[in-house]
C-alpha cells in the first residue's frame, strides 16, 4: 500500500551533552576517545546538567522525576511540527501511533499520553520495536486495508534515553541521547511525497547487542553493551531482535538490498573507491544523510559515471569499423 507524506516534525531538549561535558565527568573517556569509536560530538538531553554531574543518574527513578520533558511531551512537540508543516489542521488526525525504545509508562500506551497533550480524542496505540519504531509504525500503515484508516495518521517517536544511562560508565553514556520524531501520513489522501512499499526483517540472533530491563526493581541504569563501545561502534543490525527499512520503490523480494531503499548509516562501507570517498565526506561532515539518499549526491554521481562509461562504449563501437576500413 502507498503511503502519502504530509509533514514531518522533530524536537530536541535544550540541553546538551557535548563530548567536553563528559570528559568533565572524570570517567577516562575524552574527545578522542569518543570520535575514534562512536564518532558523536554531542548529543541532546531532557535531564538537567548539573543533574547528571552531581548524581551520574545512579536512580533511574530520581531521573524520572527530575526530567524537564516526558516522553510524552517530547513526541507532542515534535507532532505539532509535523502537524503544521503538513498544512492540516490538528482535528483531522484520526489515529495516533507511538513508540520507542524506553517509553515511560507500559501502561496506558505512550500515544494515548501524546493524544491527551494534543488534545485529541482517536484511537491511539502503541508499535514498540526498540530503534526501529518509527519503521515498523510504516510497516505496520502499509499492510491495512486503506479504507479502514483515517484520512490522516500521527505517527511519532519519542525518545529519552538517557533517563536509564549511567554516566559512571563510559562505554553506554557516549552513546545516547534524546529527542523526538513525528509525520503525518495517508493512505488515501495525495501528498508532496510518497512511499510506496515497506519491508521488514529480523536477526534475533542479535538481540543481546542492546539491553534496557523493565524490572520495577532497577534502581541503578542497566544499559548493557561492548566493553568500551567497541561493540557498538556501528549500531547492532538487531535491536530487540527487529529491524526495519522504508523504500522509494517497490522492493522485490530478491535481496534484502533493493535498489532504491534508503540506507542505513551502518551500512555505509563501500567497496568501490567512490563509495569509499562518500563515506569518508560522511563521516568528516561533508556530507548529509541527504547526499546519500538514493536521489542524493552518492546516486548522481554514480549515474554519471554509467553514462561516462556507456558513452565510451558507444564510441568504441562507432570507431572499429572505421579502424577496419583504413
Amino acid at each position: 500500500m502507498t503511503l502519502y507524506l504530509h509533514g514531518l516534525g522533530h524536537f530536541h531538549p535544550e540541553n546538551e551533552i557535548d563530548n567536553a561535558f563528559l570528559e568533565s565527568l572524570d570517567i577516562g573517556t575524552d574527545n578522542e576517545w569518543i570520535l575514534e569509536r562512536v564518532g558523536i560530538r554531542s548529543r541532546r538531553t531532557v535531564l538537567p546538567l548539573d543533574y547528571i554531574r552531581g548524581t551520574r543518574n545512579a536512580d533511574v527513578r530520581a531521573a524520572a522525576e527530575a526530567s524537564l520533558y516526558t516522553a510524552a511531551q517530547v513526541g507532542a512537540r515534535a507532532a505539532e511540527m509535523a502537524i503544521s508543516r503538513s498544512g492540516i489542521d490538528k482535528a483531522e488526525i484520526g489515529m495516533v501511533i507511538a513508540g520507542s525504545s524506553m517509553p515511560d509508562y507500559a501502561t496506558p500506551a505512550e500515544a494515548c499520553n501524546i493524544a491527551r497533550e494534543l488534545g485529541l480524542d482517536v484511537p491511539a496505540f502503541d508499535v514498540n520495536s526498540a530503534c526501529t519504531s518509527f519503521l515498523m509504525q510504516i510497516r505496520v500503515l502499509s499492510m491495512m486495508r486503506p479504507e479502514a484508516l483515517p484520512p490522516y495518521v500521527l505517527i511519532v517517536v519519542p525518545e529519552c534515553a538517557t533517563k536509564v544511562v549511567d554516566y559512571n560508565d563510559r562505554a553506554t553514556a557516549v552513546l545516547w541521547g534524546d529527542g523526538g520524531a513525528a509525520a503525518v501520513v495517508s493512505a488515501r489522501v495525495r501528498g508532496p511525497a510518497r512511499l510506496l512499499g515497506a519491508t521488514a526483517a529480523s536477526n534475533p540472533a542479535g538481540a543481546d547487542k542492546v539491553v534496557v530491563p523493565r524490572t520495577g526493581r532497577t534502581r541503578r541504569a542497566n544499559v548493557r553493551g561492548a566493553k568500551d563501545g567497541r561493540g557498538l561502534r556501528t549500531p547492532p543490525r538487531s535491536v530487540r531482535g527487529e529491524r526495519a527499512q522504508p523504500s522509494l520503490r517497490r522492493p522485490s523480494g530478491k535481496s534484502p538490498h533493493a535498489r532504491g531503499r534508503l540506507p542505513a548509516l551502518r551500512d555505509l562501507r563501500g567497496t568501490t573507491s567512490l563509495e569509499r570517498r562518500m563515506v569518508r565526506q560522511h563521516r568528516s561532515g561533508e556530507l548529509g544523510f541527504r547526499d546519500l539518499h538514493p536521489l542524493g549526491r552518492v546516486a548522481r554521481e554514480r549515474r554519471r559515471r554509467r553514462r561516462r562509461r556507456r558513452r565510451r562504449s558507444h564510441l568504441g563501437r562507432l570507431s572499429d569499423p572505421l579502424r577496419r576500413r583504413t
